[in-house]
């Protein structure tokens, strides 16, 4: 059986500029739902960056390993603790990949999260919140 990674397809009216600019503007919508704590830098290859929530149950750092302007970004998870899991370094390893196309007259993201997949221990509670992360943050921030 094929393992399949968590995805999601977002489309937009703004330019791939704009979808890129957001993307990469990491500590504006990875926060605001669980008193999250953003620090370092998510623009520029081989930035790095962490990501921890104020009651302490998720941490990961991620390092920018592939930045092609308005078309693709890929983190790689350097380090993770996620502590309402057995195997709290699941996402170490795992990367994280925006990949931005023109549609149509729409511009689409692809965010996949390789490495989370229905298998993973972390699949029934990591996809749902990235995917309140992206709906609920990133699609407006993109669509502002």
């Amino acid at each position: 059986m094929e393992k399949s990674d968590f995805s999601l397809t977002l489309l937009s009216n703004q330019s791939p500029e704009e979808v890129f600019k957001a993307i990469t503007d990491v500590r504006t919508w990875w926060s605001g739902f669980y008193s999250e704590k953003f620090e370092g830098n998510s623009k520029n290859l081989h930035d790095e960056f962490s990501f921890r929530t104020g009651d302490g149950i998720h941490y990961s750092k991620h390092k920018l390993i592939e930045v092609i302007p308005n078309k693709k970004v890929v983190w790689l998870v350097t380090d993770s603790k996620l502590d309402f899991l057995e195997h709290k370094t699941e996402w170490t390893g795992t990367k994280v990949v925006f990949e931005i196309s023109i549609k149509g007259d729409e511009t689409q993201l692809i965010f996949t999260h390789k490495g989370l997949s229905p298998e993973s221990e972390c699949y029934g509670a990591c996809a749902p919140a990235w995917t309140q992360y992206l709906e609920q943050k990133l699609r407006p921030m993109i669509n502002s």
